[in-house]
This record gives C-alpha cells, structure tokens and sequence, in this order.
C-alpha cells in the first residue's frame, strides 16, 4: 500500500513528492504517515486472494476472531477493514512506529498474551512472527519466503501447533515476464526500416548498429510498460482485459516495478552508449515523450493518438540516427498519418467493448461512446491520406533516386489499402482486438499482404 498510495501521488499530485527524502529521513513510519495523509487510492478495487478470502469468511463465521494487523499506515488498515468487515480490530503503523517484524510481534503478543495464535502473511519481515505462532498461513508468498518458513525455527509448543496452511504462491516469474510485454517489441522493428530503405542491409556494421538499437528500445519500453500498468493501477482494475495484467490483478508485487523499471532503463542508455550522440538523444526524448504521455497525455482527446503515432516516428528517426542516414520527410509524413489512424482505431476497439458492456467512457481517458463516429471518420481518412502520400512519393523524384522501376511501388497501395479497409471493417463490427499488435501477430491475412507489398519493393528495387 506504501508503492500503491506513493503511485497515487505521482500521477496526481506529483510535486508533493519532492518532499518524500526529508520524511524518510525522519524514519519509515514517518515517510507511511505523511504519504497516507495525501493520498487518495481506491481501497474498494484493491485485488484479494478469492481462495483466503473465502477462508476467512469462514473462520469469521464460526467465531474465530481475525485482527487485521499491518505495517501499512492505520488509517490505510482501518479503511481496509471498513469494506471487507471480517475484523474485530485493527491496527497500523502510525507516525511514530513501524508495525513490522519485531514491533508487529511484540503487539501480538500483547494483544494474546498465552493463547497461540495463527498468522497469515507474505513477506521475509513476517518470518519473526511466524516462528512464534502456532499455525503458519501464507498467501501469495514467493518461492523464497516459502523456503525460508520450510526451515523456520518454530518457538511455539508443538502441542498447540495446528497444519500450516498457503494460498495460492504466483508464478511470478511469468507474471514478470507478461507485465514486460515482449510481443509489443515487435513496434521497435520500426528501427530496421531506415536501414532498408536505404538499400544497405547487406553492410553487416550497420546492421549491428540497428540490432544494438533494437535492443535498447525494447528495454525502454518495458521499462516504460512496466511504469504505465502501475500507474494505471486504477484504471485497469475497471477494464474488462486489462484487469488481468500482473500489476492490478496482484500476481506481481509493486515493488518488482520499482526495481525492474529502472534497471531496464539503465541497461537500455547502456546500450544505446555503444552508438552515437544522436542516437543516444532519440532514445532520451522517446522516454521522456511516454513519460509524459503514462503521466498525462493519455487522458487527452486526440492528443493521446498523436503522441502515440510521433512515438512511432520517433523509433524510425532513431534507427536513421543508428545507422547515420536521414530520414526524409515523405517517411515520416506517411507513418505520422498512418499510426495516427491506428492509434484511433485502437481507441474504436475499446469503446466498441464498453458499449457492449452497457457503459459510456473509459476510465482515465477522455473517450465517450458518443466519438465513435467521429473515429469512425477521423482514422480511415488519416490512413488514406497516409497512402496518398505514399503514392505521390513513388510518383516523385525521390522514388527515382532508389529505385530503378519506382511507378511499381504503386502496386503495393492497394494492399496498403485493402489492410486499413479490413482493420476498420472488423473495428466497426466489434471483432478487433484491443491490442493491434497482437491482431498483426495472429492475423494471418494481414502478414501475407504485408510480405506481398515487401516483396513489390524488393521487386522495384
């Protein structure tokens, strides 16, 4: 609840964060109180454990009594304990004290004095007061944790011990590995382009060069997907799909996030230090463009799908910048109208499944069921467009330049057409996917027109 209400604070109030190192440096409990007393996130969609929760239920109903005791700050735990009302008392961290590991023992203990108790946990700092219960309950502990409770020392009598029980261990693992989203690194192929375009494929030192910033983008944005699904805690609680992303479904700790986010992004600069300045300055705008668009962007009407179709001109100027060409213009023209499109139809998508569900707008976005028709007009005319301006540029000097039959990239327009015309014909009927990357992964139609249009400019070349 600590990584939970100090997410909270920075998409809400995020200047209130510059004071988060004068409280910790007047200790933990105080950096909990301060934090708790700002913020605001919503107790009611917090993800449980169905399986212990159904558990608890029961023991409360044959009249055991269930203390809810947490290292979290009390007001937290209280309000906790307000919407599930299985406790018959509560208690936190407050300013002073930091209810965990030892000092949660010693109110334990307080609180029973001789009668063993059960306790039920997660974390390596409840092992102190494991070792003294009677009966060990885990719930989502990780393989560690419950290695290390495997080999507790137990100080409780044998005689009062009752059968340890664990609710549901996550393979977290998986759960690491979905919240970076590998299949969305299929957008940073973007960064081959230039260096096919440019007829120098075969140069094995550039090639390299586009494989090194591959690499580095890939791990930027995992380390920006994992910072946006926290971030969007809230929001994917409400959503239909998005609700089952390791983060707002629970399988992942938050505090995997702030470890993992960072150190993907270090290692991303890391690889991008092997290329040039340039590069180097694609990769820092490009993060500092979807931090922007996770903290504020995205909640924008329209806005959101511009920033969406600049981030994907940004992947081909920086694979220019890899490789030390220019991107031309007539390039960026024809991906900033085309992803723009896309980006609108993946909008169209999520608000054909919340009219399905009976609802109106989408949580943190800007988008109301009323825009789909405006979608519905804006998208395809800004893919269009996109391949007018392909076919003004076949038409052109600059085609000549490259190609030795340019009038037959002309060929490849109507398969560019038949593509957006198909997407937004299942858009309109309800069948898209949300997710337009993985409709392009499964999507068996689609990869054969694709290889169809590279295969005309292989043959123009």
């Amino acid at each position: 609840m600590l990584f939970e209400s100090f997410l909270w604070l920075l998409k809400h109030r995020p200047w209130i964060l510059l004071f988060t190192p004068l409280w910790l440096l007047r200790g933990r409990a105080t950096l909990k109180y301060e934090i708790a007393s700002r913020a605001r996130p919503n107790i009611e969609n917090l993800p449980l454990n169905p399986e212990f929760m159904e558990f608890l239920t029961q023991q409360s109903g044959s009249g055991r009594e269930i203390i809810l005791i947490s290292a979290s700050d009390e007001r937290v735990t209280r309000s906790v304990a307000d919407h599930l009302g299985l406790f018959t008392q509560t208690f936190g961290s407050d300013a002073a004290n930091n209810l965990k590991a030892e000092k949660k023992l010693w109110r334990i203990q307080s609180l029973c004095a001789d009668t063993p108790y059960a306790y039920a946990g997660d974390s390596p700092a409840d092992l102190v007061v494991w070792q003294n219960a009677a009966q060990i309950i885990s719930v989502n502990a990780g393989s560690d944790v419950r290695r290390k409770i495997d080999s507790l020392q137990r100080l409780s009598h044998p005689e009062s011990r009752e059968e340890d029980l664990h609710f549901d261990e996550p393979q977290r693992s998986s759960a690491l590995l979905r919240s970076m989203r590998p299949h969305q690194w299929l957008k940073n192929a973007l960064l081959f382009l230039p260096l096919l375009l440019s007829h120098r494929v075969q140069e094995t030192d550039l090639l390299v060069a586009a494989f090194i910033g591959f690499a580095a983008f890939s791990l930027c944005a995992s380390s920006v997907y994992l910072l946006n699904d926290m971030l969007d805690l809230e929001s994917d609680r409400l959503h239909a799909t998005k609700k089952t992303r390791p983060f707002a479904a629970g399988e992942l700790a938050l505090r995997s996030g702030f470890l993992l986010a960072p150190a993907l992004l270090i290692a991303a600069f890391c690889c991008a230090a092997l290329l040039n300045s340039e590069f180097l300055l694609a990769l820092a705008g490009y993060w500092l463009a979807t931090l922007c668009y996770s903290l504020r962007l995205k909640s924008l009407l329209f806005i959101d799908a511009l920033t969406l179709a600049g981030l994907f001109c940004a992947r081909i100027l920086a694979g220019a910048a890899a490789i030390e060409v220019t991107a031309t213009t007539w390039l960026l023209s024809f991906a900033l109208l085309l992803f723009f499109g896309l980006a609108l139809v993946k909008r169209h998508a999520e608000l054909m499944n919340l009219r399905k569900q009976g609802k109106q707008e989408t949580a943190g976005r800007a988008y109301r069921v009323s825009h789909l028709p405006l979608l519905s007009t804006l998208g395809p005319s800004a893919n269009v467009a996109a391949i007018a301006v392909f076919a003004l540029y076949a038409l052109g000097d600059s085609a000549a330049e490259l190609y030795s039959q340019p009038l037959l990239l002309l060929a490849a327009c109507p398969g560019m057409f038949y593509l957006v015309a198909r997407v937004w014909r299942l858009a309109r009927a309800g069948e898209l996917e949300e997710d337009p990357v993985r409709f392009a992964i499964k999507d068996k139609i689609s990869q054969f027109v694709i290889a169809l249009c590279f295969g005309i400019f292989w043959l123009a070349i």
